[in-house]
């Protein structure tokens, strides 16, 4: 069975039909709460859209004759653009879209929020695009039922540490921050320290930072101290959290970050305040930035394959089978700052 029966195996399309059904209201309610007409009771409009969340419903706003056309397509969601990591991965996507000749990305940004990443989803698969490409596996479960009940392809980029539902195309976080453990380790490191940023909003973080204190626990280890900032990652939030744990007493031998962008804010943290790293404290980042490989000392880190995981996620979508998972790696970059 092809790639595209199964994906029309598991579609059974909900119609404005079946929400007024599920929802007793009539038709035209429906109609009009999706288009946003007309003056409607709000527990009225709140027990329709309930419906429509619970039931996958997406609108088909291609209508008409163009309803019988294949979208050339390709919807993109990704966390942020501020964040070097995903422009690689939007490069990696270009590169790969090109050699289809008449395929397009529309790109949209969810802000690590589930919920706005389910409203995007929402619109995208109005306008019946060829494939959605989405970041990790956390989604609404709306937005799950949408993607499922879709007739069209689903890469989940950026790791692997769970199924699909489509396709996966990434790395395993959770062996990453495992081998980072196991490699500090193996350089003498005892006492680690913690610095990250909210790790309730991004889950790669958090499989890395389990990863780690699983390959501590194996060495009869643990993490000694941490400081994490209840924001985004960046630079300055990197460099206060450094402060924050450097000044609390407990000594380390050093200090394994988030990701790069905390990462560099320790190494400013470290020599504002008059420390040289390895030599008095170690700091070892994520993701492997040109701007930390391009540091006086270049940073200790994991490179991610970033620009691979763009690229193979177009490919996977156009040849691989439902259920793929492809791992394209990590590699540990030694660098001189642990």
């Amino acid at each position: 069975m092809t790639a595209k029966q199964r994906l029309s195996d598991r579609k059974s399309k909900v119609t404005v039909r079946d929400i007024a059904l599920r929802a007793k209201v009539s038709e035209s309610t429906v109609s009009r709460i999706l288009r946003n007409k007309g003056p409607i009771a709000e527990d009225t409009r709140d027990k329709v859209m309930e419906v429509v969340r619970t039931m996958g419903y997406v609108p088909n706003r291609i209508a008409g004759s163009l309803a019988s056309l294949s979208s050339n397509l390709v919807g993109v969601i990704v966390p942020s653009l501020s964040n070097i990591v995903f422009t690689e991965v939007l490069q990696g996507i270009n590169a790969g879209l090109e050699t289809t000749g008449d395929m397009q990305a529309v790109i949209s940004i969810s802000e690590y929020d589930v919920a706005q990443e389910e409203h995007v989803i929402r619109n995208l698969l109005s306008w019946k695009p060829a494939a959605v490409l989405t970041t990790g596996f956390e989604h609404s479960d709306a937005t799950r039922r949408m993607l499922e009940l879709s007739d069209v392809r689903v890469v989940e980029m950026m790791e692997i540490d769970s199924d699909p539902i489509d396709i996966a195309v990434g790395m395993s976080h959770s062996s990453a921050g495992y081998e980072t453990g196991r490699h500090l380790i193996a350089k003498g490191w005892r006492r680690f320290g913690y610095v990250g940023h909210n790790l309730d909003r991004d889950r790669r973080a958090r499989l890395r930072y389990d990863g780690l204190r699983k390959a501590l626990s194996e060495a009869g280890l643990e993490i000694a101290v941490q400081a994490v900032a209840g924001s985004a990652s960046s630079v300055g939030a990197g460099k206060q959290m450094t402060a924050q744990l450097l000044t609390g007493g407990i000594p380390v031998d050093g200090i394994v970050y988030s990701n790069d962008d905390m990462a560099i804010g320790g190494v400013f943290h470290c020599q504002s305040a008059g420390l040289s790293t390895p030599e008095d404290i170690g700091i070892f980042g994520f993701n492997g930035l040109d701007i930390g490989n391009q540091m006086p000392k270049p940073l200790s880190t994991i490179r991610s394959n970033r620009f691979l995981i763009g690229k193979t996620a177009i490919e996977a979508m156009l040849n691989e089978p439902e259920g793929t998972k492809i791992d394209t790696g990590f590699e540990i970059f030694e660098g001189e700052t642990a």
